[in-house]
């Protein structure tokens, strides 16, 4: 099978780039696989690092003479390489790659859409997309897929497929490992304090201002005994002074966009993905899981999908900084509850996250290609 998979995303490119690599990581032994991404891009970097794996470097979005060139190039690239499925992970790429494919008749590649937000739109390029760019979507998680019946895409074929995280890279650290994370990321003052964090990034619908606020609220002897750490862009000007003005400048530590999030994970004792708006399913809050930590989820979106509330982490509802002032307040005061839910996280990670089954689960919608319209296997490809 010869797969291509785009996405239009520029920079690092967040749960879009975990998610393309992931499958070509475990596709590329037995698949063609090709990625197309912006130059610049983490993804393209990823790709272009990664044996067995082509790299293109492809614009997705500019001005009408950019698009014109990209779009020519991108015909050229399907007309030479044939490929079975191509795999779309954005609106920019998934217009590109209608228009590209546009009278390729039975020579057409099987075009595979994911929906990775919670955003629906309902415009005359999005019903384009829909019936004439798209033979499945896969949607990363149970709300995205009611969100989908909901649009233009409801009358098209719809697949559930949760995101994966590999359980064995993403694993509870050693006692060892830890202690040396929090040496490297933390001030000596503050390592043997609670660590609270998340690796979600700091956009500001991400509320990762809640968490700061809700502890600038605990009493002095109890917010004296956490530390907040951010992963993911440096938050802007506007953010810190925020941080400033609840008094938490020494209390929150970014540790800027990581290469490898593994230390940073092993330093925590507890997570959080705060969202208002716009997640879904988060890659975050499933490493953080894999890695034996408890998380603190807003009540949005697909994240009440991976936690269960007083069981492996908690669920609090959106914007709701008391909600959140109330449970670190118990976990300060019961340690030990954290060591508990942290292993009932990483077992759900395990029996629910597994990267196999994600990929496998989107390997089968490939082959649904195969399948004529009665739903029967075809004998020619």
């Amino acid at each position: 099978m010869k797969i291509l998979y785009t996405n239009f995303h520029q920079g690092d490119g967040g749960g879009h780039t975990t998610y393309v690599m992931s499958l070509a990581r475990m596709l590329r032994q037995r698949a063609q696989i090709t990625v197309a991404a912006p130059r610049g891009s983490r993804l393209l970097a990823e790709a272009d690092a990664l044996p067995g794996v082509q790299s293109i470097d492809l614009e997705f979005k500019g001005r009408p003479f950019q698009q014109l060139s990209a779009l020519r190039r991108l015909r050229a690239l399907l007309r030479k390489e044939h490929f079975d499925v191509i795999h779309v992970n954005g609106s920019a790429d998934h217009r590109l790659c209608m228009l590209a494919t546009m009278g390729m008749g039975a020579k057409r590649p099987f075009i595979v859409y994911t929906q990775h937000t919670d955003r629906t739109a309902n415009s005359l390029g999005v019903r384009m997309r829909a019936k004439w760019g798209t033979n499945r979507v896969i949607c990363v998680c149970g709300h995205t897929f009611r969100r989908m019946k909901e649009s233009v895409f409801r009358d098209e074929d719809l697949r559930v497929v949760h995101n994966g995280v590999d359980t064995a890279q993403f694993r509870p650290a050693s006692a060892q490992a830890s202690e040396q994370a929090r040496a490297a990321l933390l001030p000596a003052a503050l390592r043997r304090r609670l660590v609270i964090g998340s690796n979600a990034g700091t956009a500001s619908y991400k509320n990762w201002l809640d968490m700061v606020t809700a502890v600038s609220l605990l009493p002095d002897y109890l917010r004296d005994q956490v530390v907040i750490m951010i992963a993911g862009k440096e938050p802007d000007d506007e953010q810190r002074q925020r941080v400033i003005e609840l008094g938490m400048a020494d209390q929150v530590v970014f540790t800027g966009l990581l290469e490898d999030v593994g230390p940073f994970l092993a330093a925590l004792d507890v997570g959080f993905v705060l969202s208002s708006r716009l997640e879904t399913i988060s890659f975050a809050c499933r490493e953080m899981m894999a890695s034996g930590k408890p998380v603190i989820v807003s009540k949005i979106g697909g994240l009440t999908e991976n936690v269960t509330d007083g069981r492996n982490g908690w669920v609090v509802p959106p914007g709701s900084v008391s909600s959140v002032v109330k449970i670190v307040s118990e976990i300060l005061k019961n340690r030990d509850l954290v060591a508990q839910m942290g292993i009932d996280a990483r077992n759900t990670a395990k029996r629910e996250f597994s990267l196999a089954q994600f990929v496998g689960r989107t390997e089968e919608v490939y082959l649904e290609r195969r399948l004529g319209s009665d739903g029967h296997l075809r004998l020619t490809s």
